[in-house]
């Protein structure tokens, strides 16, 4: 069953900086990951239900189940991915752990 970690991230101080800190630095760390299948992100351009568009950028990490994610983050790549995780993610932003329907 593929897993999926959602990750959103609430608008940032100054989105120029995060998306060039984003692009440079996180995303590569992202992609050294063991066990990786994919990843995706897009950025929030507008809230369709007329709400308050409080995050600004959504990524999602695909694994083949949470023993590959678990041991994805159990390696140094993860441990340093979560923790420039920690040193970027604006206040507010959440990630959720999702399992795709069969």
């Amino acid at each position: 069953m593929t897993i999926k970690l959602v990750v959103m991230y609430t608008q940032p101080e100054d989105p120029a900086a995060f998306d060039q800190h984003y692009f440079g630095t996180h995303m590569p760390l992202v992609q050294q990951m063991p066990g990786l299948d994919h990843t995706d992100t897009a950025r929030v351009v507008t809230a369709l239900d007329g709400g308050e568009a409080i995050f600004h950028r959504i990524t999602n990490l695909y694994f083949a189940d949470n023993d590959a994610m678990a041991a994805s983050f159990g390696s140094a790549e993860g441990q340093a991915t979560a923790a420039d995780y920690q040193a970027i993610a604006p206040p507010g932003s959440r990630m959720f752990i999702t399992a795709a329907d069969e």
